[in-house]
């Protein structure tokens, strides 16, 4: 799994404490909220969120330097209501529903295909799983890039900010088992 000058691999004990440093500083930095427990419990604990439980994962990429560079996640929760719409939170079931999360790059990174690569690794493994029947996720708008970026590799299912008082103003996509370049099949 090599990108240019990057690797990008399942993380290891060793890459949590790098990898929540990307997660902290892309949720004070891109977002602005700094960190609120309701939102960021797996960021605080990135080995119990994803390298424990059989059906998640984390990944990482790594620099030529060995600096974990970006992240990229993914669950088996689906999202919840409150706070998402009831409709989306019933269409993407817990258990059943591979859910993206933290795919973060570096701003000094972007733009070399990281975050694409990173998202089709989370696919294949989604794909081997078996048991996922859609893959969700959701993204804050106001964060430069991130819906230009989800919108060439998803469809949106809901923007809340075409709800009455605009919601949380969250966009909530599926993400097809095929993706960029790298097909993905149940075989």
């Amino acid at each position: 799994m090599r990108t240019t000058d990057y690797t990008i691999r399942t993380a290891t004990p060793a890459d949590v404490a790098p990898a929540r440093a990307v997660m902290l500083d892309t949720v004070y930095r891109d977002f602005r909220t700094g960190y609120v427990p309701r939102w960021h419990g797996d960021v605080i604990d990135p080995a119990g969120a994803y390298l424990t439980p059989a059906r998640h994962t984390l990944l990482v990429a790594v620099d030529a330097d060995g600096e974990v560079v970006a992240t990229g996640a993914l669950d088996s929760r689906g999202p919840a209501h409150p706070p998402n719409p009831a409709h989306v939170a019933e269409r993407y079931p817990s258990g059943v529903t591979a859910q993206l999360r933290r795919v973060y790059v570096r701003p000094e990174h972007r733009r070399r295909g990281l975050a694409r690569r990173l998202v089709d690794e989370l696919l294949a493994f989604a794909a081997r799983d078996g048991g996922y029947r859609a893959v969700y996720l959701h993204t804050d708008p106001a964060v430069e890039g991130a819906e230009p970026f989800w919108r060439s590799l998803a469809k949106v299912v809901h923007d809340e900010r075409e709800d009455a008082g605009g919601g949380q103003g969250i966009v909530h996509f599926d993400v097809p088992l095929v993706v960029s370049r790298v097909a993905v099949s149940r075989d």
